[in-house]
């Protein structure tokens, strides 16, 4: 049976026969099949692939030296970089979308991975939760870290007003006063309310940027390494990870490569010693205390374990198989 349509201005009657139109349908469904398949067939070598090298020993054991060397010797970068580089902006779009929310959005995409890597492997939600308290350790941890700072600096710095040359050589009479400009002491004024105001603080700070950088950077590497060995152990039993978990990891170590490469950034545009290097050094110290300390007692409410521990079958009967001690 053909379907007839008529159109009014020039009474043409095409015939569109039922059995075409099921027939440019089957061939879409297959096309877009064959596409799915093809952009899943590349998701799982990517993944495969990134999880096996983020898996690998050689990243586990050497990645914190990596990040450390790029803290010591990136301000030495800052010889060869151009002024004129866009990203020698500090209102840079990265600077400012990213850099000023790094712990959020490095909790939002870890939390997602470690929440779903977990629950696809044990199906317990009480065990799931407790290796995404992880992520609350750290924060906790970040935030702690921010105030302790914060009192430090305001103890140890001091908030100057600068006046006017022709303010100053009203001010002090003298010979060599002409010209000069005096800083009018403030006391009780806080790092933040002093700059708030316009004025100039100085004394000793500590980079909080290359703090969190470098803390999650630390944290990405920690909690991605044990997807690796799931897929290794998923493949003889014939288990299928699924195409979110794995769209996540992406995601994470897209984030992994943008917090690199704004660490760089900042190293080599707006070298800061040693105030990065203390920040970079407090975010290792952290990850230490973390990872190699903490999370290596005996898991329970309090104590999340290390990633993977009670999840993949190799880390519940070597638990430091996966993890080798630094």
């Amino acid at each position: 049976m053909d379907l007839k349509t008529e159109t009014s201005s020039n009474g043409w009657m095409p015939h569109i026969s039922l059995g075409k139109l099921h027939k440019m349908a089957a061939e879409l469904r297959l096309l877009g099949r064959l596409i799915l398949c093809l952009l899943n067939g590349m998701l799982v070598f990517v993944t495969n692939s990134l999880a096996r090298f983020l898996g690998s020993s050689l990243v586990r054991n050497h990645f914190h030296l990596v990040l450390s060397a790029l803290v010591l010797f990136g301000p030495g970068l800052s010889l060869c970089v151009s002024k004129y580089s866009i990203f020698s902006n500090r209102n840079h779009y990265l600077y400012r979308k990213f850099l000023l929310s790094t712990w959020g959005w490095t909790s939002s995409f870890i939390g997602s991975f470690i929440f779903l890597f977990s629950f696809s492997a044990c199906r317990s939600l009480s065990l799931s939760l407790r290796h995404l308290s992880r992520i609350g350790f750290v924060g906790f941890l970040w935030w702690s870290c921010r105030r302790v700072l914060a009192l430090l600096e305001n103890a140890a710095g001091t908030c100057y007003e600068p006046v006017a040359a022709a303010q100053s050589e009203a001010l002090v009479q003298g010979p060599g006063s002409s010209g000069q400009s005096l800083l009018l002491l403030h006391e009780d004024q806080t790092k933040a309310s002093c700059l708030k105001s316009g004025m100039v603080w100085r004394g000793y700070e500590v980079s909080d940027d290359a703090l969190i950088l470098c803390l999650c950077c630390l944290l990405l590497v920690e909690e991605m390494s044990v997807f690796g060995p799931n897929l290794a152990r998923a493949k003889p039993l014939q288990m299928s990870v699924g195409a979110p978990l794995r769209i996540i990891f992406l995601l994470c170590v897209f984030l992994l490569t943008l917090w690199m490469f704004l660490l760089l950034c900042l190293l080599a545009h707006f070298p800061e010693f040693p105030s990065q290097q203390l920040g970079g050094a407090l975010g290792y110290l952290g990850w230490r205390g973390l990872y190699q300390g903490w999370y290596r007692l005996t898991p329970s409410w309090g104590r999340p374990g290390l990633p993977g521990v009670g999840l993949l079958i190799d880390t519940d009967k070597h638990p430091q198989s996966y993890y080798t001690m630094q």
